[in-house]
């Protein structure tokens, strides 16, 4: 069920890698160069803050043959999407729930405090995203005013409530999952934003 969710969370954030290159109309290799950083990214950081090196998609190849079927898929099918930033929007969402409970998950394993977990976690979902809007000269979602980062503080918080039920643990990776992505999708329904500092 881990790897799983590693592997759908990897599928999830390189399509939206490839819809953000595309609608900077890169060319193919800076679409797969988007695409793996943006799958990636956080994972790596992730590996390499916990010592846990070389780092998992290195150890795995798996992982570069999902990135790879993904980009070729998304890019063979864009026509076949016709609201590109609603489509973003949903598989980005989607990998922040996966990767946040696949960095907590970690953390435990690791044998972090639980705080340190949740920070992990929330890491692990949205440093790829960071890198991805770098690269592609946007302001990083987690550095606006939406709930993003807050989502998979949630969702961390969640899995170590929902841990302490006599529960399946495949369970409590699929509710802590869930509680990031329905936070972000009626945060970004309803429009609620974390408080500005600026008038």
């Amino acid at each position: 069920m881990f790897y799983a969710i590693d592997i759908l969370g990897t599928i999830a954030f390189a399509i939206s890698g490839v819809l953000v290159a595309l609608s900077k109309r890169m060319d193919p290799f800076g679409i797969l160069i988007i695409a793996t950083v943006t799958a990636v990214g956080g994972g790596t950081l992730r590996d390499v803050l916990i010592g846990e090196t070389p780092v998992s998609w290195m150890l795995n190849l798996n992982y570069i043959y999902v990135i790879l079927v993904s980009t070729v898929l998304t890019i063979i099918f864009k026509t076949k999407i016709d609201y590109l930033r609603k489509s973003l929007f949903l598989f980005d969402t989607i990998g922040i729930g996966l990767y946040t409970v696949v960095g907590v998950e970690k953390g435990i394993t690791a044998g972090l405090n639980p705080i340190i977990c949740i920070a992990l976690g929330t890491m692990s979902a949205c440093f790829g995203g960071v890198i991805r809007d770098i690269l592609c000269n946007e302001i990083p979602v987690i550095f606006r005013k939406e709930i993003y980062a807050t989502a998979c503080i949630l969702g961390g918080l969640t899995y170590f409530l929902v841990r302490k039920l006599p529960i399946d643990n495949n369970v409590v990776f699929i509710i802590a999952g869930l509680v990031v992505i329905t936070v972000r999708l009626l945060a970004v329904r309803f429009k609620v934003t974390l408080p500005s500092l600026y008038k």
